[in-house]
């Protein structure tokens, strides 16, 4: 039988990730969908106060119950310790929800606060299960602007905005874990283009073509791949002259957000730029991997670069 797949999302309280799991859910026709709070509210009713202080706390504010809070050089560290004193709580019936997925063959996406990187062992599932494990991140100007339409659409998240110091903290420890474990962080944009990302991922198409573009068409390359068809630019192999051994950089971009402050780099740094073009003069071409969320999409980005000059044909 098929490995099932697992399907983790996990994000700060008010990125998103209920509205993008169910879309995804329902994109992919998987039935089984879980919201880690749920868990939680069980795990409470096992656990009493009295032994869990942090578990009956919210994310934001279980720092609170941190005994020894002197050990803690910051403030950040501090909520992020009594954060992940919360979720450690809940993860391990988190792991026992998607072995018994496992055994049933079924699929599952799980989202919430919860889901901590580094926390949460994937790798015993591995073997049994497609993993796929995401972490949404956002701009501070945006994750309030979320709460503040939440507070007012569905009289919620009020006190979260009370303790929106806290909560960005939560947000920026989840996404240093995400790093530190390989997990894939993924900004959230539109409903529409976040569930793209996510599926390019998971229905992984890509193609490696050959790029003869100069560094002033980088910007317009970058646009038609990620901005205009959330693909992701995975990887660029330099066959440079006279070196028997190639150079290849793993990119992995697919945001928007770091595509662009990365063109901007290149046109405010000199140096950058004209080490840049010596790197494209010295390799003629350049191998570059691309991905996007189906076939269908990935065609119209190649026939768009071609329709540009920018491919070479051999």
């Amino acid at each position: 039988m098929r490995k099932p797949y697992v399907i983790l999302i996990g994000s700060a309280s008010g990125i998103g990730k209920s509205t993008i799991a169910a879309e995804l859910a329902k994109t992919l026709n998987i039935k089984h969908l879980i919201e880690s709070d749920f868990i939680r509210a069980v795990v409470r009713g096992i656990i009493g106060k009295e032994y869990a202080p942090a578990l009956h706390s919210s994310s934001y504010d279980a720092y609170k119950n941190i005994r020894n809070k002197t050990q803690y050089t910051s403030y950040d560290d501090l909520v992020s310790a009594g954060f992940d004193d919360h979720a450690a709580y809940v993860i391990p019936a988190l792991e026992k929800i998607i072995q018994r997925a496992i055994t049933d063959y079924d699929d599952i996406i799980i989202e919430g606060v919860h889901l901590v990187p580094g926390l949460i062992n994937i790798d015993q599932f591995k073997d049994y299960a497609n993993i796929y494990f995401f972490i949404l991140s956002s701009d501070e100007e945006s994750h309030k602007e979320r709460f503040v339409k939440r507070a007012v659409q569905i009289h919620r998240g009020g006190k979260q905005l009370d303790f929106f110091k806290e909560n960005r903290i939560i947000h920026d420890h989840l996404l240093s874990q995400a790093r530190a474990n390989n997990v894939h962080i993924i900004n959230s944009e539109t409903i529409e283009n976040t569930l793209e990302k996510i599926l390019g991922i998971i229905n992984k198409s890509c193609v490696t073509i050959k790029l003869i573009n100069d560094v002033d068409d980088l910007e317009d390359v970058i646009d038609i791949i990620i901005n205009q068809n959330n693909g992701t630019l995975e990887k660029i192999t330099y066959n440079i002259k006279g070196f028997k051994e190639p150079l290849t950089r793993k990119i992995g971009v697919s945001d928007r957000e770091s595509a662009n402050k990365f063109i901007k780099k290149i046109n405010e740094d000199k140096n950058k730029k004209e080490y840049l073009a010596e790197l494209y003069r010295l390799s003629e071409n350049r191998e570059t991997t691309i991905c996007a969320s189906n076939p269908e999409k990935l065609n119209k980005i190649v026939e768009k670069l071609n329709y540009k000059g920018y491919v070479l044909h051999e």
